[in-house]
């Protein structure tokens, strides 16, 4: 706990005994305190942390009805809602002082009279009809990892977004014209993955700052790609990665990420399916997302997100034709990637997309 310490009365610190932001005990000595004083005593209290909460208009004296109150006296007595007219004061001209409101509350002496209480009584949440249930779990050991990487992400990183999207016509037309004859010589279904993993592989071959990542003081470009992809189980997400991606078959892709799915839900995904990844990409598109900010995996730099592929009007060839879109969002480390490169990476997959056949024909 966090509490704010108030000077007694005007004067100066003569020796601080906790440094600043130290954890002390309750009752414990802070500083002793000398009253009164001249300029340099005042000066030198000005300096310190105590003396702050006494500076402005919240530090001047209050008067309440015939009553003198101190800014430490006159905080107390709003907290405990105690009624000045009932506290003796022991300071100069019957100045209430802390240490007076402290014994107020201590002997109770100072309460309000019960009808004050009355309109708090009124403005009690209305009581609601019906069970109210609420369960409270302890957070899973993965989900707590989660969190912490979640938010050492957002602190470390120059995290930003750029977006796009794809037209999604030719990759539907060929899986819809494939996936029998997939199905039958590789035992998997042809998806989209396959595609995306097999694009952004090309991407960072041609940008090889968004495959790299920071270590400390240094920049690590990696000569392989090993591209994580976001898995949902019912103790998380998870992301493990498909090494050496580069050399992988679409069949080959679609497979593993099969597999990672059932392993995920089985809980069965081991810590060296997990890491070492260069880059990830998340499909918040199969839960009907349409557009999102992913957040970087560190220590890699960027982060590709998917979405839900939604049919809109779009200007093809001078006339207006309904077009299967996607939105793609690619987050990235400023600290790294030139926004530049971040852009024309994620323009990079929208041509490899959009013309398939440029990923067969490596052009």
């Amino acid at each position: 706990m966090v509490l704010e310490v108030v000077a007694p009365a005007d004067g100066a610190l003569a020796e601080i005994k906790a440094e600043e932001g130290s954890q002390v005990e309750s009752e414990a000595l802070l500083a002793t305190f000398v009253e009164g004083g001249g300029s340099d005593q005042t000066s030198a209290t000005s300096s310190t942390p105590a003396s702050n909460s006494d500076a402005g208009d919240d530090g001047a004296d209050e008067k309440v009805g015939d009553k003198i109150l101190a800014p430490a006296a006159r905080k107390m007595v709003a907290e405990h809602d105690l009624d000045v007219s009932k506290i003796e004061g022991t300071g100069k001209g019957g100045r209430i002082l802390k240490e007076d409101v402290q014994k107020a509350v201590k002997d109770g002496s100072a309460k309000k009279a019960a009808k004050s209480a009355a309109p708090a009584k009124s403005a009690a949440a209305p009581a609601a009809e019906g069970e109210r249930i609420e369960k409270r779990v302890p957070m899973s050991r993965l989900r707590q990892t989660i969190a912490k990487r979640l938010v050492q992400a957002q602190q470390t990183a120059a995290m930003l977004t750029t977006y796009n999207e794809v037209d999604m016509t030719e990759i539907m037309a060929l899986r819809a014209q494939y996936k029998e004859t997939f199905l039958k010589a590789h035992d998997i279904k042809l998806g989209f993955m396959g595609f995306f993993v097999k694009a952004a592989s090309e991407g960072l071959k041609r940008f090889p700052d968004v495959n790299a990542s920071i270590d400390g003081t240094d920049i690590v470009y990696h000569g392989y790609q090993d591209i994580g992809v976001a898995v949902s189980t019912d103790r998380g997400l998870v992301v493990p990665v498909l090494r050496d991606t580069d050399s992988m078959k679409i069949a080959d892709v679609e497979r593993k990420i099969v597999d990672f799915g059932k392993r995920g839900r089985d809980g069965k995904l081991g810590m060296d399916d997990m890491i070492g990844g260069t880059f990830t990409i998340t499909n918040g598109g199969t839960f009907g997302s349409l557009m999102s900010t992913p957040i970087i995996n560190p220590p890699q730099t960027a982060i590709l997100g998917m979405h839900k592929i939604q049919d809109r009007p779009m200007a093809v060839n001078g006339k207006v034709e309904i077009r299967p879109m996607m939105y793609l969002a690619l987050s990235y480390d400023h600290r790294m990637i030139d926004g530049k490169d971040a852009v024309q990476f994620l323009v990079t997959l929208k041509e490899l997309l959009e013309d398939p056949a440029r990923l067969l024909l490596d052009v």
